[in-house]
């Protein structure tokens, strides 16, 4: 038996039957510096101002820019979780207003070298962050590598970050086109949202998400939605460089409305005709196990 076949009949064996899953998110871009973390952790807070329970997975193992962002060194990594059994409660750091923060650290390198006891442990665990959180957004590393694009096309739901700029829209292509050839992608089980950051007016935005969609329709047969647009905000520059998100520091700034506009759109009802059926945290990762071991 095999390490994937292994986490699936662990999963199956510790099913409930209407067990409650958590919403997932995975936030990527295709290149670094088009605000990608910046997104994150805005809509985190939006979100939990709505009233969820939210909580940010840091799957970027190379960098620590949620850390940065939010001005927070966590004690505990996910890795504590799954080679030190840790409970989750006790490696998730408090974040403002009530969001909650996990650091991926080494833990995300580490997933295709479990071995079975250390898989049914950490699924347990899993289980216990669909009990926690109502939205797990993840923010991953940009770019397209090994590790991105396993989270990407293990996930039911992606918002991808891009700019104006020539190089943003032409890595965003790139990353789509590598997610279509990923093994395992099926364009019915992923709903891809883009999100237009920073420009300098409304008409700017929609032809930024035109000129996107329209090609990776013709080339790659994939739709896309515009979720949601983030002018180019001098108060955002600052809060950034405040080590604070700008819906805490200047929650009446255009970029504080813009992702607070884009967490309505985001939260909606069984009968939303956009309605994604959460999969939860623990389908994401034996997905993401399930494409390592495939490797």
């Amino acid at each position: 038996m095999d390490q994937a076949e292994n986490l699936r009949n662990i999963i199956k064996k510790n099913s409930e039957p209407k067990e409650r899953l958590a919403r997932v998110i995975t936030v990527t871009s295709g290149k670094g510096g088009v605000g990608k973390t910046t997104v994150t952790v805005n809509l985190a807070l939006q979100l939990a101002r709505l009233g969820n329970r939210v909580i940010i997975l840091d799957a970027d193992f190379g960098l620590a820019n949620i850390e940065v962002m939010l001005g927070i060194r966590p004690q505990y990594t996910l890795a504590d979780v799954m080679l030190k059994g840790m409970p989750l409660k006790d490696v998730i750091t408090a974040g403002p207003e009530g969001i909650g923060f996990l650091s991926g650290g080494s833990g995300i390198r580490e997933l295709a070298n479990m071995k079975a006891n250390q898989i049914e442990s950490f699924v347990k665990h899993l289980y216990e962050l669909d009990k926690m959180a109502d939205v797990v957004i993840i923010d991953t590393g940009a770019g397209i590598s090994d590790t991105v694009m396993e989270f990407v096309v293990a996930s039911s739901e992606v918002l991808v970050v891009a700019t104006p700029e020539p190089t943003s829209i032409t890595d965003a292509y790139s990353l789509l086109k590598t997610l279509k050839r990923k093994p395992g992608f099926n364009p019915n089980d992923i709903n891809i949202k883009m999100i237009g950051n920073r420009v300098r007016k409304h008409e700017e935005g929609v032809e930024l998400f035109e000129k996107l969609s329209v090609v990776v329709k013709k080339f790659l047969g994939i739709d896309i939605e515009l979720i949601g647009m983030i002018s180019y905000d001098e108060k955002c520059q600052m809060s950034v460089m405040k080590q604070s998100p700008v819906s805490l520091e200047y929650p009446t700034s255009p970029s504080s409305k813009a992702f607070r506009d884009m967490a309505m759109l985001l939260s909606y009802t069984d009968g939303d005709i956009n309605f994604v059926k959460p999969k939860g945290i623990k389908t994401l990762f034996s997905n993401v196990i399930r494409l390592r071991t495939k490797n």
